[in-house]
This record gives structure tokens, sequence and C-alpha cells, in this order.
């Protein structure tokens, strides 16, 4: 017994002991090399620290294996296995301290460092190290707490899309051509080119030739604005594969013009469309537009077959496509060829073949024509509607030059608004002479009015009141029974004098009031003054659009008589009525009996409910 405290001491000692041995082994620390010792000194005067891995290697850490498994030496932490010379640390770049030992100011202070050794890469040529310093730099932007600090939130917001720019600009670079040198798009000769060429030189040789000729009408100008724009030369050709060159071409996708542009993607790139003109089918802006897509486009693939593939069959899909594949898209293009849609994936080597044929057509079997040589223009602003072929009249010259010279006028006719107009050199003088002779277009006068019908009306009344026949009335309207017209219907009633004969027939029924266009006003309001309809408004004045011009005179026929006539009486609602029963009991047109009661559509009716209803 007298041993035991003895025994217990000596145990305890043994355990200390232990322990410290043991954590001795986890972190060594092992002896500093004499000849490493001075030569760490004098560094940080000698030279500036240098980005990148340190020069000097540290003694590699001593191994110990754990129940976990064996410890990879990159999650070890530097500075507590091996002690190293004071300056060591300022040779070595930010990733080589803890990441996780950095306060958030010094995260975002790490990464700028990254970015700024980014540019110092890129500057020299060396891409993939620069691409690795941006990864570096935003993985430490992850890391930033922000902790609702409003500066520090911004710092990391600017810091990150700083990097994402940077990081579009260095992939764009890999394929962008330095030093003016526009020949960018590689020929490649492969099978599926060698089809292409198979096809252009059999049953599509009529198709590539006449397209080449019709090239010497646009590719001029392409050629300057592409070279503007600092893009490929090759690219002027994409229009022989998209249009061959036919500047009104129209796809089964609705794709129009030159550049084959669906309408929303006209609108995302400026090309306005409306009822008079669609500059989809202006050659000089479609190419503008086009240029903008494709710079877009090589802003998100930075490789130009992919830009191509993604220009005929839109972004989205390829993009869905790439993510499918498990290779560097960037650095084989065909093996997403291979995914993608049979007839977007051959448009890429069918633009590939048109540059090798063109580039050495006697190699291909091939005697290419001359041109067409484009055509020099005087542009002339005209700010009224003028048909084309009345232009053509005055200026002595043919109406389907003037048509393909303006091709984006859809109706050939100016719009309402001030428009420059091209017509042949030497032509604008004398269009600017006779411009304020030549009359502004009207629209044609319709040859029938529509006419709703109305409870108790037959076609007989009806032809009576416009002065027609019952059989001209049936036969434009596809009627067989003259007996039967339903309320509701809306007819086509022709008549004989256009406006003037509709004016005459509302003339009968209460005359015509002559009325001059507001500031403010519309159709619409106009129609609810008089008691009228748009419809009767527009038939009587020959008004195609429901626009309105301040100072315009119209003439408003008056309202129906039959609500003159007409005596107004009250009706208590019952159970089981609806607006529709009770209007259609009392003869009545629905809007009628919401309006005569400030109903809406909407608004419900109760039992007991006290309305106005009207009758003969």
């Amino acid at each position: 017994m007298k041993n035991r405290p003895f025994a217990f001491w000596t145990l305890a000692a043994m355990l200390v002991l232990f322990l410290a041995l043991n954590a001795g082994c986890v972190r060594p620390r092992p002896a500093r090399s004499p000849a490493a010792a001075p030569k760490a000194v004098a560094a940080p005067e000698a030279e500036p620290p240098v980005r990148g891995p340190s020069r000097e290697q540290p003694p590699a850490p001593r191994i110990e294996n754990h129940p976990a498994g064996p410890t990879r030496l990159d999650t070890l932490d530097p500075v507590a296995g091996a002690e190293s010379s004071p300056d060591a640390g300022a040779s070595r770049a930010p990733e080589s301290i803890a990441d996780g030992a950095l306060t958030n100011q010094e995260l975002l202070d790490s990464a700028m460092e990254f970015y700024q050794a980014s540019s110092d890469f890129w500057e020299q040529g060396d891409l993939d190290n620069a691409m690795g310093a941006l990864d570096k730099a935003y993985s430490l932007i992850l890391q930033v707490k922000t902790d609702a600090d409003p500066e520090l939130l911004q710092q990391k917001e600017d810091l990150r899309i700083t990097i994402s720019r940077r990081i579009v600009e260095v992939y764009s670079s890999r394929f962008t051509v330095a030093n003016g040198n526009h020949m960018a798009i590689p020929l490649v000769m492969n099978d599926e080119v060698e089809k292409a060429l198979k096809l252009f030189k059999g049953s599509h040789r009529k198709f590539f030739l006449e397209s080449y000729r019709r090239s010497g009408l646009y590719r001029p100008m392409i050629l300057e604005a592409l070279n503007e724009a600092g893009l490929p030369e090759e690219l002027s050709w994409l229009p022989l594969i998209e249009s061959g060159y036919k500047v009104r071409a129209l796809s089964r996708a609705r794709a129009l013009g030159l550049w084959q542009f669906i309408a929303s993607t006209g609108y995302k790139f400026g090309l306005k469309r409306d009822q008079w003109i669609d500059e989809r089918m202006d050659p000089e802006k479609a190419t503008q537009a086009a240029i903008g897509y494709l710079k877009e486009l090589h802003q998100i693939f930075g490789e130009w077959t992919t830009v191509l593939a993604a220009y005929n069959c839109g972004e989205r899909r390829v993009l869905n496509r790439i993510k499918t594949q498990k290779i560097q898209y960037l650095d084989d293009f065909w093996d997403l060829y291979r995914r993608l849609p049979r007839e977007t994936a051959f448009y890429v080597p069918k633009f590939l073949a048109v540059l090798h044929i063109v580039k050495d057509p006697e190699a291909h079997g091939f005697d290419l024509p001359d041109v067409y040589r484009p055509r020099p223009v005087d542009v002339v602003g005209v700010d009224k509607q003028i048909h084309l072929k009345t232009i053509a009249k005055h200026l002595d010259m043919s109406y389907s030059l003037l048509r393909e010279m303006n091709p984006e006028l859809r109706q050939y006719l100016t719009p309402e608004g001030p428009y420059a107009l091209k017509v042949p050199k030497g032509k604008g003088d004398v269009l600017v002479a006779k411009l304020g002779d030549i009359p502004a277009w009207s629209p044609p006068q319709p040859t029938y009015v529509v006419h709703r019908v109305r409870r108790g009306q037959t076609l007989s009344g009806i032809a009576d009141r416009y002065g027609t026949s019952v059989r001209s009335i049936m036969n434009m309207n596809g009627l067989r029974s003259k007996n039967y017209v339903k309320a509701g219907w809306r007819l086509k009633v022709p008549t004989r004098g256009g406006t003037a004969a509709v004016a005459a027939a509302y003339s009968k029924k209460g005359g015509l009031t002559t009325y001059r266009v507001r500031k403010g006003d519309s159709l619409w309001k106009i129609a609810k003054r008089f008691a009228t309809t748009t419809g009767a408004i527009q038939s009587v004045n020959g008004l195609r659009t429901t626009r309105l011009q301040i100072g315009q005179t119209l003439k408003v026929p008056a309202g129906s008589s039959s609500g003159s006539s007409a005596k107004v009486r009250t009706y208590r609602v019952k159970r089981g009525d609806s607006p529709y029963l009770i209007a259609r009991r009392h003869r009545m047109e629905l809007s009628d009996f919401l309006k005569v009661n400030r109903l809406t559509p909407t608004s419900t009716i109760y039992p007991g409910q006290v309305l106005k209803v009207t009758t003969q």
C-alpha cells in the first residue's frame, strides 16, 4: 500500500511524456540548414517579391498515418509544418497562406493580387496561367463573409464583376486575330466539308453561281462594315448560305432578309418593323445588326465555327448541347458538331466549303462569273406617303428598279413620317424639284361597309338603307336564304359609290355632322360623344386605321334612330335572371342594356334590384 503513491505519479509522468512525444511527431521542427539561412535574409533588398511558388523549397513535412487514412500533403498546414526564414513568406504567392487564416479584407486584397497577376500573364501570352490566376481570385472572393457590411459587399460585387469580365476577355482572346489579320476562320478540310463541296459541285451548283453573281451588289458594303468592326472578312460570304444574297428571302421559320433575322432577334439588335417598313430587308441596317449579333456570340463562345452554328440555330440550343459534352468544346468543335441538329450542323461545313471555292475556284472545278456591281444611289428625304409607282413615273425610271433599291418598304409606299428614299444616282435633284407636285397617296375607298344586324332587321331593309340589292348582299356574304338573318351577324354590304354612298346612306337615317379632330381625341371618344360607332365613322370617311391627326376633318354619322323611338321602363330582377337573359327578353343588345344601367360585364345583379329596359 505504501508503494501506491509512487506508482500513481510514475504512471502520470509516463503519460505526460507519451503525449509530448506524440505531439512532437505530428508537428516536427526540422533543423534549419546552415547554408540556407544566410540566403533568406538579403532576398527582399535584392529583388521584388515573386508571384507564384517560392524558389526555396521548405523541408518536406513528415507524414503520419491517420486512422481515417493517409494524410495528403496539400492538406497540411504549411505554416505549422515547417519553419522558414522571415522573408520566405514574402516571396510566396497568397495561395501559400492558409485561406482560412485571412480576414475578409485580406481575402479581397489577395483576390485583387491574383487578378493583377492574371493581367501580367495575359500580356505575356500565358493564357493558361492567366485563367488559373482568375480562378483563384474568384475562389477567394467566394470565401468573403459580408455580414451585412454594405461597404464590404460593394467591394465583393465590384471585384466579382471585374473578374468575370476578364474571364470572358481572356477566353475570347484565344481566337481573336491580332495585328489586323482577318483570316481568323480556319479552313478545315474533313469528310463533312468534302460532302458540302460535292453538293455545290452537283445539285447546288446553279444556286452557288447565281448567288455569287448577286454578292457583288452587297459584299463591298459588308466588307467595309466588317473591317470597321474588326471581324473576319470571310464572314462577308455568310449571306450566300443564309439567303443567296436575296434581300427579300423568307425561310420556313419566318427568318427574313439578307442575314435571315427572325423578328425577335431583329428587334434585339435595333431592326424596326411596322405596317410600312421591315428593316430586316434593309441591307445596310441588317448588316450592322448581324455584326452586333456575331460579336455577342463570339463573346459567348470565343470560336468562330461554334459562333456560326449558334448564328444559325440560336445560342441557347448550342449551349444546351455544350452542357452534355465531357470535353472542352472550344478545343474540338467537331465533337459538338455531331450533337447538333443535322440541318444546323451541316451549315458550318457548307460555309467552309464556300470559303474553299472562292479561295481556289479552279482547284474545285469552278469558273466563277463576273459579279454584279453595286448601284450608286442618291438619298432624298420624303415626309409624306407616296407610292413608289408614282415616284417612278415622275422620275421616268423603272418601277421594279425603284422597288429593288428600297426593299424594306413592305407596301411599296413611303411611311407616314420622314423617310430616306434611295433613287438612282443623278435622280435625287430631279425628285427634290418635283416632290412638291407629286400627290400624296390616299387609301382606296372601300367597296363595302360592314353592318351589324340588329333585332328586327331584314336583308331588304338593310339593302334599302345602303342603296343596294338583297342579291348583292347575299353574294358577298355567301348567304343561301334572303329570309334568314341573325341579330349580331356582321354583314358586308356592297356600295356602288364607295364612301360617298355610305355617307348618303347615313344621311337618310339622321344626317352627318362635320367634326374637326382636336388634341386628345380618339375615334372611340368621338363615336361615344355622337352616340355612334367607330366602324360607322371609319366607313363614312374611308379610314383603314383608327389613327387620327389634329385638325383632320371627319364626317360623323348620327346615332341609331331606334334609341329615340324606344321607351324606357323599369324591370325588377327575378331569381335566375342574368343581364343577358333580361336583354334578350326585351330585345335589347346586351351592350345597350349594360350602358343604360351603368353596369359592366363583371357586375352582379340581385333579385329585387330595379333596372331599366327599353321597349319599341
